[in-house]
């Protein structure tokens, strides 16, 4: 019974929503006869996702990609930073400057300086904006949970001779875990939106944030709300892994009654 209730919670009552919600639209554009250039209609913007569903796809693939590599490289690298910062305290102290600097960082400053130095011909530039955007919610995120150890663990773990990694491993770890995941479903989402954004500034041509601007620029504005669609999907895709992901860990990390 409680399984059913939490199925409709998470699944039926926000697709309910969302029908709603485009039912409105739809009425809305109709009624009031807004101009494509303002917002297109759902029925246009999905006939033209459906007719050119093959390019969407296309360009979901590579955002998609760049997306991965960057959510992967930012985390692991965030989490690694992290777990030395909560062992070592100066490098916490030290490194506090360097991590507000780099989260102010505007990508619109930082894309086109990649793609300089690592060549407009590769995607390298679009992953690293990714990773960097990655890193700042997944090393916040993991630090402040590697802190909320209690007393009583550590001085238990003291007790026993541990070593500071064995301390980390069984201990400060498996508490982190539940900001770890915050972090990394805010990450997976600031991953899609930075390699997205990082296609308007130069780069290959290929993936979702191209495409939209073609399409912008060439007036057919339903097929760049569509590659907007596509790009929300992807979106859609990388949370529901990252949160699959942290159900099965959890899972798996939950004590025994």
């Amino acid at each position: 019974m409680r399984d059913s209730s939490s199925l409709a919670r998470t699944i039926v009552a926000p697709v309910v929503l969302g029908i709603v919600a485009l039912a409105l639209w739809q009425l809305v554009v109709v009624l009031l006869d807004v101009k494509p250039f303002v917002v297109p209609s759902p029925a246009a913007i999905g006939q033209s996702f459906g007719a050119n569903l093959p390019t969407v796809v296309q360009g979901a693939l590579v955002t998609g990609g760049n997306a991965l590599v960057g959510l992967v490289l930012g985390a692991v690298v965030g989490i690694v930073f992290a777990i030395v910062a909560a062992l070592v305290k100066v490098i916490d102290e030290l490194s506090a400057a360097v991590i507000a600097a780099i989260a102010v960082v505007p990508i619109v400053a930082l894309a086109p300086v990649l793609y300089s130095m690592f060549g407009a011909n590769v995607e390298t530039g679009r992953q690293l904006v990714a990773a960097i955007a990655v890193f700042i919610p997944m090393y916040l995120n993991t630090l402040r949970g590697l802190r909320q150890v209690r007393p009583v663990h550590r001085d238990l773990m003291t007790a026993y001779a541990a070593s500071p990694w064995q301390t980390t491993r069984y201990v400060t770890l498996p508490g982190a875990l539940p900001f770890l995941f915050t972090g990394l479903r805010i990450a997976s989402s600031l991953a899609v939106i930075s390699a997205l954004i990082a296609e308007y500034f130069g780069g290959p041509v290929g993936g979702l944030g191209k495409s939209i601007t073609t399409a912008a620029s060439s007036s057919n504005y339903s097929l760049a709300w569509a590659y907007v669609l596509g790009a929300i999907l992807v979106g859609l895709v990388f949370y529901c892994a990252t949160l699959a992901l942290e159900r099965l860990v959890t899972r798996r990390h939950r004590p025994a009654t």
